[in-house]
Parts: structure tokens; sequence; C-alpha cells
């Protein structure tokens, strides 16, 4: 559209300007300047200022050309400095080596926000981050907020704005969700993807380089923005984690985010010496920051648009209980299938849903979840059903399903399943056996739309995140306890040291922090060795003490239950004898005693820093097999109370932990507090960059926690 003249009486009323730098500035401009707009269609310049125009932006475009008199029938200037004016966004379409100067323009002209879509820069190597770096430089020092390089653009499809500030063919329709992309491409896929399933979007940006507006920006942004009701984000990287983690957690109390991220397969960045590292990859710390910050993550962009349409659409479960309406037995078992192995539960339907269920369907069919209508059933058994499963005290969800028999149409049993569920509190999702997309007779202004699936298993997936959210929600925020720690004991006995800590300044800082570990005594030759077990008390462990061998048991460098004298001194020698057969004998700088720990539950706690994440913490069963089975849960610091419960619970072996095949359960107070407290150690002292508590034995509920072997690494 052209510019309104400011005179004009008819102009239609626009909301107070931007705030300079604001992120209004960006997506709720009044006024637009497209510098590198362009007559040629079909380049970047020309279709980005065509979206402005044809898609009705409720304020003012301005082409911005020196080569031009007129782009696209409407009058161009040669600089923004020119535009008549003020401009709240400038969106940039020049070449790189441009940029910088039209960015000077910007700052001259005191524009609000820019929007940089040329490439160029940081992506293609060490001279596009020079550039990148001096653009980011003049628009911070100017207190302007940039989007870009290297990206899509933005969109607000809100009417009162109807801002289409991309190069993308495609106008979504209007709605609450709010989209953030790191990539243009898939950004193009992703509104395409939107039109054709009828997701509704509020805002749409690509963020490309992020090089000042970053995903945490817009996710603090829209958790603001009442529009908003659901988030989603496709990421290749944090930039910020802990922010993320901070920001991200507190939204998603208020509204659900969906992220996709891809390079789950990349390499870790360092080979890693302990259990703990070679535990925890990136992928790990990005899964545990997922896990505490409540955000939902899925593996595809398909499987992201799958939660979006329920969570756009329909209330989010209090549970993760389902009942399943179906006309036809064998999509039913599928569907139950699905529900069941994603950890959704088919409950058994109250007496009075079955017997009222049996009132109208045929004698064929099973009343019992899943209810079978058979294939007889008419969009008037679907209105009548849903109903009165959605009714029934124990489910949570509804999962409909409907494969066309001869005479039914779908268009009418989808009207029929709007109007059933119409003003539910609980989710209806459903299932029209192969049919891509939203039937439109599912969607009423009056009674709401409800999501639909070509398959069950797509929205079991779907059910069963959405579900997992609603947990989340329900948990509470959790609390960080007061503890009695000692930080500056620990780094006393830290103090000139790099690299493994000796076994004596490892006890000393966790002694520092309330972590109970057995007596130890360090022995450097076998008379030593000898006086020490007598000292301890036999029967004793003795185990390998060195600076350089991390995994003592697989060099024979644990012995247990060693009753005497003669013991001592063949334990001694045997591991002697092991290393000198691994060439390997010069790193034995001696042998730690210990008195034989009773029997209890063995358990692994680990910490872990790098990758620019908050301090990795893992808890998972113990003792030598612990990288074989992987049975570890990890959480990012700072951990809260619930946190810590929740990794117990999160291990395949948690059954342990309560007393398997009549054992003696373990004491979970004490390791929920051991965890709390290795947690608090490692975000006290920044050093400590591995550390491993490897068994840690949990004694019977009241006995407390101890650790048998014990491993820190620091760092200056």
């Amino acid at each position: 559209m052209a510019p309104a003249d400011p005179a004009d009486p008819v102009a239609p009323a626009l909301a107070p300007a931007p705030a300079p730098g604001s992120l209004d500035a960006l997506l709720r401009p009044r006024t637009v300047a497209v510098v590198g707009a362009s007559r040629t269609r079909g380049t970047i310049g020309a279709e980005l200022f065509h979206n402005l125009l044809v898609h009705g932006f409720a304020g003012a475009v301005y082409p911005v050309n020196p080569g031009a008199r007129v782009v696209q029938a409407v009058r161009a200037y040669p600089t923004v400095c020119d535009v008549p004016e003020p401009v709240d966004l400038a969106v940039i379409v020049v070449p790189a080596a441009r940029v910088l100067a039209v960015v000077d323009d910007c700052v001259a002209a005191k524009v609000g926000a820019i929007l940089v879509i040329s490439a160029g820069f940081a992506e293609t190597g060490a001279e596009g981050r020079a550039l990148q770096d001096a653009v980011l430089a003049r628009v911070r020092g100017a207190g302007i907020r940039m989007v870009g390089p290297n990206c899509l653009g933005l969109l607000n499809a809100d009417p009162e704005v109807a801002l289409d500030a991309t190069f993308a063919p495609t106008w979504p329709p209007h709605g609450g969700v709010a989209f953030s992309s790191q990539s243009g491409a898939v950004g193009l896929a992703i509104l395409d993807y939107a039109r054709e399933l009828g997701i509704g979007v509020h805002h749409f940006v690509s963020i490309g380089n992020k090089a000042d507006v970053s995903g945490n920006d817009l996710i603090s942004y829209w958790g603001a923005d009442d529009a908003v009701k659901v988030i989603l984000l496709y990421l290749e990287s944090f930039g910020n984690p802990t922010r993320f983690m901070q920001i991200a957690g507190d939204v998603s109390r208020r509204k659900p985010i969906v992220a996709v991220k891809s390079g789950r397969t990349a390499a870790g960045a360092r080979a890693a010496s302990s259990h703990t590292g070679s535990l925890a990859g990136s992928e790990v710390a990005v899964d545990a920051l997922i896990a505490q910050t409540g955000v939902i993550r899925t593996d595809t962009i398909e499987e992201l648009f799958d939660a979006a349409m329920l969570l756009a659409n329909q209330p989010v479960p209090r549970g993760h209980r389902v009942a399943i309406l179906t006309n036809a037995g064998g999509p039913g078992i599928m569907a139950t299938d699905a529900c069941e192995s994603r950890g959704l539960v088919l409950p058994e339907l109250g007496a009075a849903t079955v017997a009222a269920l049996r009132e109208f369907l045929p004698a064929e069919a099973s009343v019992k979840n899943p209810v079978d209508m058979i294939a007889s059933a008419t969009p008037a058994a679907y209105e009548r059903a849903l109903p009165l499963l959605l009714a029934d005290d124990a489910v949570d969800a509804v999962l409909v399903l409907f494969v066309p028999p001869v005479g039914t149409l779908a268009a009418d049993v989808a009207a029929a399943i709007r109007r059933g569920g119409a003003g539910a509190a609980k989710p209806v999702l459903t299932c029209f056996m192969g049919m891509h997309g939203v039937p439109a007779a599912l969607s009423s202004l009056r009674e709401g739309r409800f999501p639909s699936y070509a398959f069950p298993e797509a929205a079991a997936i779907a059910l069963a995140r959405v579900a997992r959210y609603g947990q989340w929600l329900a948990r509470g925020v959790g609390t960080r306890p007061a503890l009695a720690v000692d930080p500056a004991r620990a780094r006393a006995a830290i103090a000139g040291h790099r690299g493994w800590l000796p076994p004596e300044a490892v006890r000393e800082v966790l002694a520092a922090y309330g972590v109970a570990a057995a007596a130890s005594v360090t022995a450097a030759d076998v008379d030593a060795a000898v006086a020490a077990a007598r000292a301890v008390g036999y029967p004793v462990a003795i185990k390998l003490a060195s600076a350089t061998i991390t995994h003592k048991s697989d060099v024979g460098g644990v012995v247990l239950d060693v009753d005497d004298d003669d013991r001592v001194r063949a334990a001694w020698a045997g591991m002697g004898d092991a290393l000198d057969g691994l060439g390997r004998r010069a790193e034995m700088d001696g042998v730690v005693v210990q008195p034989m720990i009773p029997r209890g539950v063995e358990t692994f706690v680990g910490a872990t820093r790098g990758a620019g994440f908050p301090p990795l913490i893992g808890f998972g069963t113990g003792g030598t097999a612990v990288e074989l089975w992987k049975d570890v849960v990890f959480r990012l610091h700072p951990l809260t109370d619930l946190d810590a419960a929740e990794m117990l619970d999160g291990i395949r072996g948690r059954a342990l932990l309560d007393g398997f095949r009549g054992a003696p359960a373990a004491d979970r107070a004490a390791l929920v507090d051991a965890l709390l407290r290795i947690d608090r150690l490692v975000g006290d002292v920044p050093e400590i960059v591995e550390l491993d508590l490897n068994p840690l034995v949990a004694r019977p509920p009241g006995g407390g926690v101890i650790v048998v072997d014990a491993r820190i690494r620091v760092e200056a």
C-alpha cells in the first residue's frame, strides 16, 4: 500500500508509535522502509515489498532505492534519511558489502528496528563474522533492535497489523501461534504447512544468525502477549542456555512452548574420561534443559505441528488416561497400541458410562475401552457417545476415530463430533483415517476447533507429549532448600591442584558439603597398606591410587573382602602385576584402604560442565556397569527438590530404590539431599569440571547414604 498522508482525515487511526529499539518496532510497526525494494519481480527485494503491499499492511510502506524513482507504483526514496516520516522498521535487502552503510543511514534517521534479510555474514566464515560484528556494534550503540542477518523475514498476521516482511509466497491464517525459526528454508516450509493444516499464526520470525534478537527475546516477548496461545521453536543451537532455562521455565507455566531441535547426532566436542563425561553429551544437556523448562520437544516438524494443533485448540489434559471411540476394530487396536506404548493409559470406563452406551449402541458393539461402535455407527451415535466418554471421571482425553464406510459421510461425522465435544473441559482429538488436514466440518466459531490426524499413531504421540506437559504444570515449581555447606573449605581443599584430585582432597571437598564418604587411608607401599588395613579393621577393600587411571576396576585395581595381612600383600602384588602387563606400573601411586561398606542400593551421582550449558547433574544405577547400562538421568544446575526427586523416578532401575524382590528399599530422602548438595557444590566451585560418586550406597530409609568411591577433576 502507498504511504498514507499524515494530514488525510480519513487515514486509519494507528496505535502509538513503538518505542525505538523495542520488539514492538519489529512486530507492530506503523511505518516500514524496504531498502533494496526492487521493480524486478522474482527478486527477493521485489517479492518482499510486494508482500507488504498485497497483504494489507495497516501502516505506511516506503521503498528505498537510489536507482529508481518509483517501485511497484509507489514513490521511492534514495535513502532511509529521505523518507518523509519517522521509520519504525527498516528492512534491508542489499548485498552484504552495502549493509553497514545502510545501517549507518538507519542510525542517522533514528529508525526503531532493523530486519536484515541479506546473507553473507557469520555463516560464511571469519570475514563475514567481522562484518556482522561491525553491524551489531552499530545497532547496539544506537539502541536499535535487529533481526537477522541471513533470514527469511518476519510477519504479524493480526488483521490490525497485517505485516508481511518476508519473501515467502504464503500468507497464513491468523490465530494464536507464534513461531521462531533459525532456518529460512524451514520457515518457508513451516508457513506452507501451517496454511495446509489451517493452523492460525499470530507472529512468525526467522531469526537467521540471531546476531541481536534471539529466540530467548522472542519467548519473553510472546510470553507477555495475550494474543499468543502457543509458542513454536525451530532450533539449531542455544546461544545462551542459562537464559533460555530461566525464560522458558517461566513462560511455560503460562503457555505451552513446543520445540524441534536439529543436530541430535552431532559428536561430542571432547573425549570424556569419567563416567559422567562419557554419559553426558550435548544432546543430553539439551534434553535436560527441555525437561526442566516444561518445553515440549518433538523429533520432527510434522510432530511439532501435530502438537500445535492440539494445544492451539484444546485444553491441556489433567492426566494420561484416554478413551478411544471408533467405528472399526482394527484402527481401535492400532490406537490402543500407539497410546499405551507412549505412556498413555486406557482406563476401565465407569459403570454408568457403559450402561448409557449400551442403551443406544447395537448389541454387536463393544462398550469397553476402546469403544467400538462398529461400521454401522451413524453421526448421531458419535454425537451421543462422545459426551458420555468426556463426562467419565476416569477419562482425561478422548481420541475419536472414523473409517469411512459406505453410506456415511466424513463431513457429517465431523460435524457430529464438533457438536458432541463442544465446550468440553477435556481435549478431544480426531483421526479421519488417511485424511491429511483438518476437515472443515470440525471447525466452528461457536463450538471451537478439533485437531485431526491422518493416523492414530500421530494423535497418540501428540497427546502423550501434551499430557507430560500437563503433568509438569501440575507438579509445581519446587524449592532449593537451605543446606549447611562450606564453600571456603572446599576451595581450600582444591587449592594448588589441577586434574584429578588425590583421595584425601576429594574426601575434604565432599565433607565440606556434608556428603558422607567411607573412611579411607592412602598407603604408598605394601607395609603401609597392611598397617592401614589393621587400623581400619578387617575386612577391607583395597583400591588402586592413581592420578591418571580413572576406571580402577578395568585394570584390576579393586579387591574386596580382604580379611588378613597376607591377602593385603596379595592384593598389592596382583595390582602391580596387572599394571606391569599393561605397561602402566609407573602410574600406581599406592592404594586406598577402606572398610567394607554394609550392603545397600548402589547408585551413581555425577556432574560435568562444558558445551556452554550450566553444569549437568546425573543420577542412575551405580556400579561397574554404569556405562554399559547407561541408566542415568541428567538435569541442569540449579536443581530444585522436585528436580532431584524426579531424577530418582526417571531411571529404568527405580524399582531397586523401592526394595526389588524383597531387598531393602533405599533412603530416597538421603539420595535427594545428596543430589542437592552435589548440585550446590558444582555451582559454588566452578573449578570442578567433572565429578563421579560411584557407587553412592543408599541404605534403608533413615540410614542415609555413603560414598564408596569418588573422583573429582578440577581446572584452574
